[in-house]
């Protein structure tokens, strides 16, 4: 046996041999470094996700569109019924009418020295406009060209809107009145005195038979279009409301506090409150988180709102009051917001001089 061993050939199976050893130890050591991995002892690092964004914290939407068509602050821009044009108005006293696609002007026209309001019929054939000499003045909607002016009110107006039935045209002023015209005469057919500060804004109620007025008295009143009976006085805000503006379905009023104009800017109370149009029940209360609240605006499906907040303009759930998405790109207070017919849209009003037209969906 010894002989055999020492032989040339036994020495190549004993190196072979070994080879075969020190390959299944190899082996045996992979399939046990397996198994301790598989039972937790020594776990496999894994990839750490993505953090997944808090419900506070909002997304961001940018511009799509931005006109500067303006010469200083721009108070007011609303979309036409058809959502094709955008109208605007500011302290360059001008009305400036614009595509909604590309921000290419149409026309542009001089009404005032200051034009402070505006507002589309509902067939969008015409609009009116007003501001500093307290007049209004109702233009072709396809040219700019004047085609009446309605006088009698006492200060500049600051609040305009067209009757859901195309009949009539409410304008709140700083002489602390509401008015409403007839379109077919240019006649006054009621003159409202319920509110003992300027009327900064004003609404009609879809059904057409009530309206908002918003006050830097620090209160909201509705009241009925016909005779002007009061019929609510909404005081929750203990500050001068800027804006007013009725849900779809005319059972909710959402309204927001600014600045009182000659009474100085606004610094407590700033906030944007929702509630119930009959009873004045407080539904939700979001306060401002940056600045003063000018402009409020519901979406037409009735469930979101935007709320302009100082330089910001904030989305939020209508029902919930949670908010959704911000968009931050002006650099001068909000004044006013509009959403588009189909919603898919917002343009907002800035005292930067700008409008813009951003997307709002997340």
């Amino acid at each position: 046996m010894a002989d055999w061993f020492s032989t040339p050939l036994s020495r190549q199976l004993r190196y072979g041999i070994y080879v075969i050893f020190c390959i299944l130890l190899v082996l045996l050591a992979a399939c046990s470094s397996s198994g301790s991995a598989s039972t937790g002892s020594t776990p496999t690092p894994k990839p750490t996700p993505s953090p997944i964004p808090t419900p506070n914290v909002p997304a961001v939407s940018k511009v799509l569109t931005t006109y500067k068509g303006h010469s200083g602050p721009v108070i007011s821009a609303q979309w036409s019924p058809d959502g094709t044009r955008i109208a605007s108005c500011g302290n360059d006293g001008t009305v400036q009418v614009w595509t909604a696609s590309d921000g290419k002007t149409i026309w542009n026209t001089s009404i005032d020295r200051y034009a402070f309001a505006l507002a589309w019929s509902p067939d969008g054939k015409k609009l009116v406009g007003g501001g500093s000499s307290s007049s209004l003045f109702v233009l072709d909607a396809a040219n700019g060209h004047q085609l009446a002016t309605y006088q009698g009110q006492g200060a500049f107006i600051e609040g305009l809107a067209w009757s859901p039935n195309g009949q009539f045209i409410a304008s709140g002023s700083q002489d602390d009145t509401v008015m409403v015209w007839d379109v077919t005469t240019g006649k006054s057919t009621l003159t409202y005195k319920g509110h003992s500060d300027a009327v900064a804004h004003v609404a009609w109620s879809p059904d057409g038979t009530k309206i908002a007025s918003a006050s830097h008295d620090g209160t909201v009143q509705v009241w009925n279009a016909k005779d002007g009976h009061l019929l609510l006085t909404y005081k929750d805000h203990n500050a001068p409301v800027w804006q007013v503006a009725w849900s779809p379905d005319g059972t909710k009023i959402a309204s927001g506090t600014g600045s009182a104009g000659a009474s100085g800017p606004v610094t407590d109370n700033n906030a944007a409150k929702v509630w119930n149009a009959a009873t004045g029940q407080t539904l939700l209360s979001i306060p401002a988180a940056s600045g003063q609240v000018y402009a409020l605006a519901w979406s037409h499906d009735g469930k979101r709102i935007a709320s302009g907040d100082g330089q910001n303009v904030y989305v939020w759930d209508a029902a919930s009051g949670k908010m959704a998405l911000s968009y931050k790109g002006h650099t001068g207070d909000v004044f006013m917001l509009a959403w588009s017919p189909d919603d898919k849209y917002i343009a907002s009003a800035s005292t930067d001089g700008t409008v813009q037209v951003w997307q709002p969906q997340l």
